[in-house]
């Protein structure tokens, strides 16, 4: 630099100084130096943070390369998704003792000594209470295990790998790369997922993401999934193998999910929203250890806690739906029973049965409580034995006593798998459906969000449907 160039810069800092006054002109002088100094110790280091930097670039040699990122990526996910179902079976077992098989029983012998209608007792607590119940034994223990270790992976530093390791195929999807933290967090929580995608800056890429966010298996979907994989997938295989075989299936369909996603994100954005995709710099930050405790605590809160009492709120209402419509009566049956028969023709064109097309319908405002209301259904249909009461929900303790009822309402194996493809492809739950509306602001997709996966999940099990029965 010449001293002419030092000079014009000195007198335009006294001519900046005469025009914003001292003390703004001051700070703003700090404030540059501050950067510059920030920029300064980013650029030079010390012995120490070269060991660090040294160490990340090691890591990210490996999370990110072309051999081993992907495979990496899959196996931290199936060891959060295993951690987080296999360490929610206890407290999920135990919320069920206390609200099922304890204060249920309380609440109906508190409702017989006040002299309480058979009917109100019903509808409030065989309803509305055992929704609710359900619930929150199901849906509490999973994501107060998910969301805080997903927390601590971002923490950590990982997540930004797995956005560099997604961003090419989200990129040719015609998506954001961005999406795959949104993906990602959807496989605890599609609600969660949908709020996620404010990261994504782009409107039309962000509403990408939250169309196709429905595709990751939300941990009220993982109970299905794995109890049929477990009775029928598991079943045609020998014992010795049935465990491997059932968790293949289970994944296997997360799998299908997420490549729905990057069909639709690519459909989608090729027709009615196209447009470019656009490029971001994703700066992949240094490894650190994770604040635990305060990440627990804020993804219980944040997270855990908001989501949950959506979900009660709409649960609330789908109890008494359940319980009116199985004790409401038009003629000799009842209108459960007559939905049930109606759906019936319509559901074998789908593989599936009149049943599970009605629980689909009455769980939307939560997907925890599709089995016990199957089960209750089939109960109710068949005549067979089984469960507390008509419009009762329940669930048994053994995959055996589930199959005996499942089995003795006509299911085979075709019913399981469709059922499986079904529970992905299927309406979001009312939690996530609100949750696309606030973030959207638009009832045109909202509702294009909740029925485009409806329509996709006919279409599929239609088809699995005739060729299973024209091979079989």
């Amino acid at each position: 630099m010449n001293t002419t160039s030092v000079e014009k810069i000195i007198a335009l800092s006294r001519d900046l100084r005469w025009q914003i006054g001292d003390e703004f002109h001051d700070n703003l002088a700090e404030g540059i130096y501050a950067d510059a100094s920030e920029i300064a110790m980013g650029s030079v280091s010390s012995d120490n943070s070269k060991k660090r930097f040294r160490l990340d670039a090691k890591i990210d040699k490996i999370v990110t390369s072309k051999a081993w990122g992907f495979p990496i990526m899959i196996l931290i996910l199936g060891v959060v998704l295993w951690i987080t179902i296999i360490g929610a079976n206890y407290p999920s077992s135990m919320l069920a003792d206390l609200l099922l098989e304890n204060f249920h029983p309380f609440l109906k012998g508190l409702a017989a000594s006040i002299g309480m209608p058979w009917w109100l007792d019903g509808f409030l607590i065989d309803g509305v209470y055992l929704a609710v119940a359900w619930v929150i034994a199901v849906m509490l223990p999973p994501m107060a295990i998910f969301f805080p270790m997903f927390t601590l992976l971002e923490d950590f530093g990982y997540l930004p790998r797995v956005a560099f390791n997604l961003d090419y195929l989200f990129k040719k999807s015609g998506a954001h790369g961005k999406q795959a933290l949104t993906m990602s967090m959807g496989f605890g929580c599609n609600a969660a997922g949908v709020v996620a995608t404010r990261i994504i800056d782009s409107p039309r890429e962000r509403l990408i993401a939250i169309i196709t966010n429905n595709f990751s298996l939300c941990n009220g979907r993982w109970p299905t999934q794995i109890l049929i994989a477990t009775i029928f997938i598991g079943a045609v295989v020998p014992a010795s193998i049935s465990g491997l075989a059932s968790l293949s299936a289970v994944i296997s369909i997360a799998i299908l999910g997420i490549f729905f996603m990057f069909v639709v994100s690519w459909a989608l954005s090729k027709t009615v929203l196209k447009g470019e995709v656009s490029t971001f710099n994703l700066e992949l930050p240094p490894y650190r250890p994770p604040r635990f405790w305060k990440t627990v605590y804020t993804s219980i809160i944040d997270r855990t806690l908001i989501v949950l009492w959506r979900a009660i709120l709409f649960a609330a209402p789908a109890g008494a739906v359940i319980w009116l419509i199985s004790n409401i009566y038009i003629g000799d049956l009842s209108i459960a029973s007559w939905t049930i028969t109606s759906l019936d023709g319509f559901g074998f064109l789908l593989g599936l049965n009149g049943v599970i097309l009605l629980a689909y319908i009455v769980a939307i405002p939560a997907n925890e409580i599709v089995i016990p209301t199957i089960l209750m259904l089939t109960v109710m249909a068949t005549g067979i034995a089984g469960g507390d009461g008509v419009g009762v929900m329940f669930e048994l303790d053994s995959a055996g006593e589930t199959a005996t009822i499942l089995k003795a309402g006509g299911w085979t194996l075709l019913t399981a798998v469709n059922l499986m493809l079904f529970s992905l492809l299927h309406n979001p739950c009312s939690t996530t459906i609100y949750t696309i509306y606030k973030e959207t602001k638009s009832v045109k997709w909202t509702v294009f969000a909740s029925v485009l996966p409806v329509i996709m999940g006919f279409v599929l099990t239609f088809l699995v449907a005739q060729i299973w029965r024209i091979v079989f």
